[in-house]
């Protein structure tokens, strides 16, 4: 049975879908909603946004809280407990998601599932997570 569950969410309806996944198939898992800032992204102009902030991690933290909020979200429209874990990493999201899946049991992440052009300008960090992943990795749609 596993008991830990990290779902990397970017405020992107695929990570919406992610998490919900997770709270189906895992009712009885802690889970840790994580939201990596850093390297630009699909969400360029909201990093460059971060960038130009006079205090950065407050920035980071202020775009953050409002990922967690919608999480919360989904978890109390799911009956569960909104008081779920949530953290917050600097850096590049697939770096950040494989650095801290040690320490949870199953990483369960939404793929954009984008173009070949997308894959190569901007990179596929679910695709990245499940090659360098060490623990299972759960991929949804």
């Amino acid at each position: 049975m596993v008991s830990h569950v990290l779902v990397p969410m970017d405020g992107s309806e695929m990570s919406e879908r992610a998490l919900e996944y997770a709270l189906e198939v895992y009712p009885d898992a802690e889970i840790t909603v994580l939201h990596v800032v850093g390297e630009p992204s699909p969400m360029w102009a909201q990093a460059t946004g971060l960038a130009l902030a006079d205090d950065f991690e407050e920035a980071a933290e202020e775009h953050a809280e409002q990922v967690f909020d919608r999480a919360r979200e989904l978890v109390a429209a799911a009956d569960g407990d909104p008081d779920l874990e949530t953290t917050i990493e600097l850096g590049h999201p697939a770096r950040a998601i494989i650095n801290r899946a040690d320490d949870y049991e199953t990483v369960v992440i939404g793929t954009h599932g984008g173009s070949v052009a997308d894959r190569v300008f901007v990179g596929n960090v679910a695709e990245t997570v499940v090659r360098r992943s060490p623990v299972p990795v759960v991929v949804v749609r």
